[in-house]
């Protein structure tokens, strides 16, 4: 009984004792990936970004992305965090003194909220990737996506335990993203995130591929938001290879970072924020700072502009250098004008003036006139076989002159009223 009793508290104090070495272990290699080593990758410079001024980023999606120079490069991981991985991409960061964005899954935060800690106690950029990463952004409605954002951020906030710890930043699942969204996430100051390459490290190729696609697509480009997950082992394997390439190609890594009251945002130029420039596309010129000019003021167009060079009764305009006329123009008629408005009292229409109608050719009543070219029909056949002589048959059927020419009629034109 006692054997059995001291065997128990053996085994208690060597179960401690390796917890202890393990934690202490642990600790060490925390202080010593925090030690930059010689040569080190390190971070150019930090970008301090206000999500009230800019609500989209990101070339695969939209026309901005981060105001970066030639050979800039920033880093993000999705999908996290997973203790086994995450914690293998944040010792490869702290080894080249390298800071990312890790846009976490809140249901995964929730499950491994020490880890969520250490991602931000070790100086890196904590956001938003939904509560449960479902892949229907694209076609969820807006109540449901808002529940899906929101619930996101509060599990953040609470397995970071500082309400202020975590970036206003959000990246939708898959990327699959749809207007209503977007909106939304832009009336709540929250930053919307894409991407400007990919590695397809969710796809199932090896580490070597990984970094070749992300190598190779930075280099395309030149600069921009490289997208990864730190939840695949094939990610942790690559992530060295593209850090050290990155390092011997000449790219620098820069930390983002959202603005707050002790923490003033990067000034920037609007011109750094678009993302689709076309090669050889000149920027606009802009003053530099402290010797800006009044902005120009166009002055207004004057009736020489036009060719009119003077006003009156005679108005002068020069058609072509070498062709001038005169145009003579009476003053208009004053309104109202006699017989054509009554006034607002009227509740009857006005009664038309004779000089509104004019008679080109008017009817003549009576006799047809004598014409040299008249000639007369024939006697109808019906008058022919009928032998009483009938005054209505006789004024249908009786001979009619016909007049060879231009036929006679009345035309009905409006006239302007005489003065």
């Amino acid at each position: 009984m006692l054997r059995a009793a001291g065997i128990w508290q053996l085994s208690r104090l060597m179960h401690s004792t390796v917890a202890a070495c393990a934690l202490l272990a642990l600790l060490i290699g925390t202080v010593e990936a925090q030690e930059c080593q010689p040569g080190a990758l390190g971070v150019s410079r930090t970008l301090v970004v206000d999500p009230g001024e800019h609500a989209r980023v990101g070339s695969m999606q939209y026309g901005e992305s981060l105001p970066l120079n030639d050979h800039e490069v920033v880093l993000t991981f999705d999908d996290g965090p997973l203790p086994q991985y995450t914690s293998r991409i944040l010792q490869t960061l702290a080894s080249e003194c390298v800071k990312a964005t890790f846009f976490m899954v809140g249901r995964m935060a929730r499950a491994y909220p020490a880890m969520a800690r250490r991602v931000h106690d070790e100086g890196h950029t904590v956001a938003n990737h939904s509560q449960n990463h479902p892949l229907t952004f694209h076609k969820m409605s807006v109540d449901q996506a808002a529940r899906e954002i929101e619930e996101g951020f509060a599990s953040l906030r609470e397995a970071l335990g500082d309400p202020q710890a975590v970036a206003p930043f959000f990246r939708i699942p898959g990327l699959l993203r749809q207007n209503s969204v977007e909106q939304y996430l832009a009336a709540h100051d929250d930053l919307t995130w894409s991407a400007d390459f990919l590695a397809d490290d969710w796809t199932r190729i090896n580490n070597r591929e990984v970094a070749r696609r992300a190598i190779s697509r930075i280099e395309a480009r030149g600069k921009g938001i490289l997208l990864l997950h730190d939840i695949h082992p094939r990610t942790v394997l690559a992530l060295p290879e593209i850090l050290s390439e990155l390092k011997a190609r000449g790219f620098k890594i820069v930390h983002v970072m959202t603005a707050t009251a002790e923490r003033p945002k990067t000034v920037t130029l609007p011109e750094q924020w678009v993302a689709r420039r076309t090669p050889g596309q000149q920027m606009w010129p802009v003053p530099v700072v402290g010797q800006e000019e009044p902005e120009p003021v166009l002055a207004a167009p004057s009736p020489a502009s036009f060719g009119i060079e003077r006003f009156g009764p005679v108005v002068k305009i020069a058609l072509e250098q070498t062709f001038e006329r005169q145009l003579t123009e009476p003053p208009p008629p004053s309104w109202p004008q006699p017989g054509i408005y009554r006034g607002p009292e009227a509740n009857v229409l006005p009664v038309p003036a004779a000089y509104n109608f004019r008679y080109l050719r008017p009817f003549r009543l009576g006799p047809a006139p004598e014409h040299p070219k008249i000639r007369v029909a024939k006697k109808h056949p019906i008058m022919a076989r009928t032998k009483r002589r009938d005054p209505f048959w006789g004024a249908m059927f009786a001979p009619r002159p016909q007049i060879r020419g231009r036929a006679v009629g009345h035309q009905l034109t409006v006239a302007r009223p005489s003065s």
